[in-house]
């Protein structure tokens, strides 16, 4: 390393956000801009996922996930992006310095006018969960499994149970049963299940596949290979309950129990995290706690759409563009706060004035009900469905207007249907 490397922009993932936030970032006017990923190619998890679904708010169609990225990856050739894959980021610091590795380049640091972190999440593996049993073969993370079916024509097993009701999980179900494997059960903690509802019928109805909601794996099998688990009911304490115990011969436990956003260098450079999505608190231009630094995508929150994940991107692209040309609004922000039945809003703080929309997820699932964003007691908007589960993101629009002299802190709350 000779010399540190100034650009406006370094984009820290090549996924659907990072590649987003670059399009988007010099569609606004950014020439000098670097994206940085560590696998060997952009695409980020969406070169793995092969079924379909993918597309469909942003460009009205199904596509599988290469198909999606596909398309992002050659705009982003056609406009010329810098994309330095099979490239590690090491640290980013508060004063946006990005230091990286890469077998071509060696140790670069690059001195950077904005940051985009844009790492994504990654699945909790088995060590989180203190399942007791032994550590034998045939358990993985169903991503994992995903993998090794779809890019490298691999079987995991031949009878599978898998742990966790997420989508990857309940996509898992189907991909393992279509390639030969007897999946015989898929069993999921919550009364509810964390997945869309269309995986659920698509994914499990359709191919027979039985859902034990409020059960969890208590017991694991097998010295050298996976040779069966023990499910038992919870009660309302998650708690197994004794007498209730379902024993299941299998080769393969599949884990899908929740994904973490990738914040190890979010915490270096000190940007401040919120424990309701483990991700970064951000302001309504996506900005961190640290200046001219943004976050979008799964890294920011969970999302359960890669076309959320674009648009959010997208916005994140050119604020880092309007901070650039030092026109990022400044001024008194408002709190945001999560109030009864939801969790993990975002953006956490906004400046009045501007139209804004609020992700969130219910805390549980809510028939006939409403989500009410309110200050100091005037309600601002108000979002109306048959249906809310923890497993969609509600996106929930404010218009300015509303928000207009506001200066208490707002609140995001359910509101179950009122009978008379």
């Amino acid at each position: 390393m000779d010399k540190i490397i100034q650009k406006d922009l370094v984009i820290i993932g090549g996924g659907p956000a990072g590649l987003a936030a670059g399009i988007a970032a010099r569609e606004a006017g950014v020439e000098d801009l670097v994206i940085l990923e560590r696998e060997h190619q952009a695409g980020g998890i969406l070169r793995q996922c092969i079924h379909n679904g993918f597309g469909l708010h942003r460009y009205g169609e199904e596509l599988t996930g290469p198909e999606y990225a596909a398309r992002d990856i050659a705009r982003a050739e056609e406009l010329g992006l810098d994309i330095r894959c099979d490239t590690t980021v090491l640290s980013v610091d508060g004063d946006r310095r990005v230091t990286c590795v890469s077998k071509a380049d060696g140790l670069t640091v690059y001195q950077a006018g904005a940051v985009v972190l844009a790492m994504g999440c990654r699945e909790r593996p088995r060590g989180a969960l203190g399942t007791p049993g032994t550590r034998c073969a045939g358990i993985y993370t169903a991503g994992a499994a995903q993998k090794f079916v779809n890019l490298e024509g691999l079987m995991p097993g031949k009878r599978v149970v898998i742990l966790g009701s997420g989508d990857i999980g309940l996509i898992m179900a189907r991909r393992m049963t279509l390639q030969g494997a007897k999946v015989l059960a898929c069993v999921e903690l919550m009364p509810f299940s964390s997945g869309l509802n269309r995986n659920i019928v698509q994914c499990l109805h359709d191919y027979d596949i039985p859902l034990y909601l409020s059960h969890t794996v208590t017991d694991i099998r097998g010295r050298e290979r996976l040779e069966g688990v023990t499910v038992m009911r919870v009660g309302p304490d998650r708690k197994p309950i004794p007498g209730t115990e379902i024993e299941f011969d299998c080769d393969t436990l599949l884990l899908s129990v929740g994904l973490i956003p990738e914040n190890e260098l979010s915490q270096r450079a000190g940007v401040a995290l919120t424990p309701a999505t483990s991700g970064a608190v951000v302001d309504d231009d996506l900005q961190t706690s640290v200046p001219g630094v943004f976050a979008c995508g799964n890294v920011l929150h969970v999302h359960d759409l890669v076309d959320f994940v674009s648009d959010e991107s997208f916005r994140a692209g050119r604020a880092a563009a309007a901070f650039l040309r030092g026109e990022t609004p400044t001024g008194e922000t408002v709190e945001v706060r999560d109030g009864e039945g939801v969790r993990g809003t975002v953006p956490q703080r906004l400046r009045p004035g501007r139209d804004v929309t609020l992700m969130f997820r219910p805390a549980a699932v809510y028939q006939n009900a409403s989500a009410v964003v309110e200050s100091d007691g005037v309600e601002l908007a108000r979002k109306r469905a048959l249906v809310f589960t923890p497993g969609e993101m509600v996106a929930l629009p404010v218009k300015a207007e509303k928000l207009a002299g506001v200066h208490a802190p707002i609140t995001v709350r359910m509101e179950a249907a009122k009978h008379d």
